[in-house]
């Protein structure tokens, strides 16, 4: 064994330029398949992040414009939703609870020289349950406050931070006031909502109501369904959805600009999918570059066998047997990719964890919306180390053809070449 490695060391010694190169596109194959994988995951953690906030059996309806002719009706009629859309809406048997949002928008909020702009939402108690609204400190509305029309509000952790400063611990928010236009609001709550864009600042229903003297139709509807637990029973209902408010408001339910609806069971399964495809097109980038590392030592023993073809001929006319040659040359193959496939990996997993430490929590932040864009940026340790078997194996095999055309060159002929 000793003799071996003295050996192997000083074939390499001898081509010190060529075994490099060698070892460098095997290790850049194994630091692009985990650098690649990692930034994939990055992307991939943060989107699951931002899924898993979404309350799936949920649905959020918005009004349209017609687009299209119904009835003797003419296109481009405004569709309106009323407490007649919302009875319908919750008369059907799929829908366990459903609400209506009043929504005003650039409402400006001010405390002291503070202020941000911001849009309102009228909302009822149930509204938490529809949606991705966690409470952090306080309360969010309840009855009395719709009841009484008081004028509290519920605010997210970033306006928090705009009207309050960064420093200021968010629970001593609660009972502070704000004003919302010239008016004084008493804050109840705060509450996070898992990287939404356009974060909403939430009053009771008929406080906004009253204030802004919003008639009796609504910005949108929200409802919460029951057996609906997969993209096609969830397109199922809306297309069902879409026929019921479709005779109400007498427009075409194949008209999807008349209604817009927001199907979070959709939404979620095209996630997945984007998601799995984005996953497997890395693991394909990935693997076609460790490829080019493979094609490389196999490249490169084709070369030394080539180089090394009257010294393999000494060797058999002087009694080496076959498998000694072909051990000789695998085992160059096997040192090769092992090591230089280790230093690949090593640097690889360094490199991802230097993109966690400075992105890892990348996070989009445009003043009060903001959302996780990266996350977690590393590799399984067992991935890697399957990977860089995976290179020593395939580094293996493509050094065991060229080293079994080593054992049948014939003794005279190897001693006849150039």
């Amino acid at each position: 064994m000793f003799d071996l490695i003295q050996e192997i060391y000083s074939t390499i010694r001898r081509n010190k330029l060529r075994t490099a190169l060698t070892g460098f596109a095997v290790a850049w194959g194994i630091f692009m398949l985990i650098v690649l994988l990692g930034a994939g995951n990055g992307l991939l953690n943060a989107t699951s992040e931002q899924s898993g906030s979404l309350v799936l059996n949920s649905m959020q309806v918005w009004p349209g414009r017609t687009s299209k002719p119904y009835k003797g009706l003419k296109s481009g009629r405004a569709i309106e939703l009323t407490q007649q859309e919302l009875q319908a809406t919750c008369q059907d048997d799929r829908v366990e609870k459903a609400a209506a949002v009043l929504s005003q928008s650039g409402v400006l909020l001010s405390h002291g020289s503070d202020h941000v702009r911001t849009g309102l939402e009228g909302v009822w108690p149930i509204h938490p349950s529809l949606g991705a609204v966690d409470m952090k400190h306080g309360r969010f509305i309840n009855q009395i406050d719709i009841d009484q029309k008081r004028k509290v509000i519920v605010l997210h952790e970033k306006t928090i931070e705009m009207l309050f400063g960064e420093r200021m611990e968010k629970a001593r928010a609660v009972g502070q006031q704000v004003k919302v236009g010239a008016l004084n609001f008493l804050i109840v709550g705060v509450f996070s909502d898992q990287n939404n864009f356009s974060p909403s600042t939430f009053v009771p229903f008929t406080t906004l109501q009253l204030i802004y003297q919003k008639k009796d139709d609504f910005t949108s509807l929200l409802m919460l369904t029951r057996n609906v637990n997969d993209e096609a029973s969830a397109e199922a209902f809306e297309q069902d959805y879409r026929r019921t408010i479709g005779s109400l408001q007498q427009f075409d339910p194949l008209d999807r600009s008349a209604l817009f609806v927001w199907n979070h069971m959709r939404q979620y399964a095209q996630n997945q999918t984007a998601q799995s495809a984005l996953h497997l097109t890395i693991w394909i980038i990935g693997i076609f570059t460790l490829l080019s590392g493979i094609v490389g030592v196999s490249n490169i023993m084709l070369i030394t066998v080539k180089e090394r073809t009257r010294e393999f001929g000494i060797r058999k006319a002087l009694g080496a047997k076959p498998r000694q040659i072909l051990w000789l040359i695998v085992a160059e193959s096997v040192a090769i990719t092992t090591f230089f496939g280790y230093l690949g990996m090593v640097a690889g997993i360094a490199a991802t964890e230097w993109m966690n430490r400075v992105a890892g929590e990348q996070v989009l932040d445009i003043g009060v919306a903001q959302a996780t864009v990266f996350r977690n940026p590393t590799v399984d340790l067992h991935i890697a180390i399957q990977a860089t078997l995976t290179l020593v194996i395939a580094g293996t095999l493509a050094g065991l053809f060229p080293a079994r055309k080593a054992t049948k060159i014939r003794p005279v002929e190897a001693l006849n070449a150039n």
